[in-house]
Order: structure tokens, then sequence, then C-alpha cells
């Protein structure tokens, strides 16, 4: 019998005979309890899968199952959480939809929606996970046969905002023990936020003065060396007994959150404006260049990956170029003019 029920669900059931490629029959929810609406699903789902057997067109495939497949097989990125709570906002525009009914137009109104509740580059990252999406379901799961072309928003250059050394030191000294020590982390090792408040013991050899993030928890997914020099060891030191799995701790447990009310008041009375924590990699970066950090060694240190990211920072240092632009004189045979010498009638 094509719709059925069953004991385990209150919504009536499909059961379809196997076409070609399949080895059993396809049964599967209908998502109602309404017989007359079931028998609609059915009659849509036999005629869909009978063009699919018999005129070998391809089956539609909807949004939702392209969102399914995608956190599946996506389960290790270290977005995972950030692209669910995206998906779940698209799922307002895109929840109904068939793949092959989502064109220019639809994901233009999505564009212009998100940009009036946020910022153009966040509402970027909203249109590249579609555009993401939508990718691999034209070109690995060949659901459909293009992907609609679309622009994303101009976004203006990239916000880098590092202390000064004496800035540096007020911050700290007005920080919480246990904040300014992952602080001072932070500014030596230039880890992520995420990666400081989750380093384990287990990839931290103080022997070697040598720390490693596993590529599950680093953002390019690539495992990450992190070479400890004697700012970032002090800190790790301190940690010394405190927990037997986590780094940085307070009060016996794991840090949650570093963006807290002392955080903030520490800003405050240090004279510290517009600082955010991920400021303090900036200032890892800045203050590497300033000491004449090439590029390509700057990016290993930060497991940027690719130097565009690490050039953002070359301006900080423009007197580590000097050099390389003096050559120059001495391959053209140039010498500075000095001025010459009056005679006493002149």
């Amino acid at each position: 019998m094509p719709l059925y029920r069953r004991k385990d669900s209150p919504f009536w059931w499909i059961k379809l005979s196997p076409i070609a490629g399949e080895s059993r029959p396809l049964q599967q929810s209908t998502g109602t309890t309404d017989k007359r609406q079931a028998q609609q699903v059915h009659d849509r789902l036999a005629a869909s899968r009978w063009e699919q057997d018999r005129l070998g067109v391809k089956p539609r495939h909807t949004w939702e199952e392209a969102v399914l497949r995608w956190l599946l097989e996506s389960k290790h990125k270290a977005t995972h959480e950030d692209d669910k709570a995206k998906l779940r906002w698209l799922d307002g525009y895109l929840g109904d939809k068939n793949l092959d009914e989502i064109d220019r137009t639809l994901i233009d109104n999505i564009k212009f929606a998100r940009e009036k509740i946020a910022s153009p580059g966040t509402a970027n990252r909203y249109l590249a996970l579609i555009r993401a999406i939508l990718r691999r379901a034209c070109d690995e799961w060949e659901w459909i046969e293009r992907v609609p072309k679309f622009k994303l928003f101009r976004e203006a250059e990239g916000r880098i905002r590092s202390l000064t050394r004496a800035e540096f030191q007020r911050r700290i000294s007005e920080l919480p023990e246990h904040l300014a020590d992952m602080a001072t982390f932070a500014v030596a090792s230039g880890l992520r936020q995420a990666n400081v408040k989750g380093l384990q013991w287990q990839y931290v050899d103080l022997d070697l003065r040598h720390a490693w993030i596993p590529g599950s928890q680093h953002k390019n997914g690539h495992p990450h060396s992190v070479p400890l020099n004697e700012m970032a060891l002090t800190a790790i030191r301190k940690q010394l007994g405190k927990h037997p799995l986590y780094v940085f701790t307070y009060k016996g447990k794991p840090v949650a959150n570093v963006n807290t009310k002392a955080w903030n008041a520490a800003l405050a009375r240090a004279g510290i404006e517009n600082f955010k924590w991920h400021d303090l990699r900036h200032t890892f970066a800045t203050w590497h260049r300033q000491a004449g950090t090439p590029t390509h060694e700057l990016q290993r240190l930060g497991g940027w990956k690719t130097s565009a990211m690490v050039e953002r920072y070359a301006h900080v240092a423009p007197e580590a170029l000097q050099g390389a632009a003096n050559r120059l004189d001495a391959i053209a045979g140039y010498v500075a003019a000095t001025p010459k010498e009056k005679g006493p009638n002149e």
C-alpha cells in the first residue's frame, strides 16, 4: 500500500518500489497527519521518481536536504557552530525552496535584508555560506546544473588596532592575574582567543619550548606549531599545577569567557579605548613587523593560511624596507649630491 501509518509516528508514510540504482523500496514520512495532503506528497514524489527512472531526469533536491548534508560533511570545521546559527536565520528565506528555485533575485533579497540588520561584512559571511553550499551541490553532489551568480558587498579594509609597549604594560597591570597571563600569552604567541582558552597541557612541551594546535581546533584546518619565546613560557609556567588538563583556568575551571566586566573595567582604568581581545593578535603581528620579522616567517608564526593576511601589517614598519630600497642606489651608482663649497669671491 503506497500510504500507510506507523505505530511510532503520527504522520502518514510513503512506500514506493525501488528504481534504477536502488536495492530496496523507498520508505519515508510525508510529514503530515492529513491523508489528502499525504497523498499529494506521494503523487509528487512518485512522478519525480518515474521521470528519474524512465526519462533520466535528475531528482529535485531541497535546500533543507543540502543543509543537512553540508552540516554532516563540514562538522570538522572550526566555524561549524557559526554556520548552524547562520543557517537557522537563512531558513526563513530558503527553508521551503528546492535548490533549482534559488536564483539571483532571491539571493539579492537575502543580501539586502541581512545588510539592514548587520554590517556588509557580516552579510557577506551569509552569502558566502549560501554560495559554498550551492557550489558543493553542483560540483560534488551533482544535484543542480549551475550556481546563480551574485556579488558580495565591497568591504572596507580590515580593522587593525594594536597596543604600544607602554599601553600593553598599563593594560596588563590593570587586569586580574588570570586574564593578564592569558593576554600576555596571546601577544607572545599570536594565538586566537579560542586556542588560548582551549590550550591543553598535552599540547605543550616546556623542555622543547614548543606548543601546537591540532588541525581540528585551528581556524585554517591545519595543525599549527607554536614556538614559545620567554614571554610565552613565563605566562605558562605560572599555570603549572593549577589544572590537570587545561593550561589557563580560573578558580579551578577552564576559562569560558574573557570579555568580562573585569576586562572592560581594566581597559577603562588603563585609558585604552576601541580595543578587543582579537587586537592582541594584531599586536603580536605589529610588534613582529616592527622587529623586522619577514612575511614568510610571520605567516608561519601566526598560522595564517595566505601571505596576503600578513601583508596587512606591512605599513606599520616601513623602515624595514628601507635597506631594500637603498640597494638600488648601489646598482645605479647614485651618490647623494653635496653642496659645493663657495670660494671667497663668490
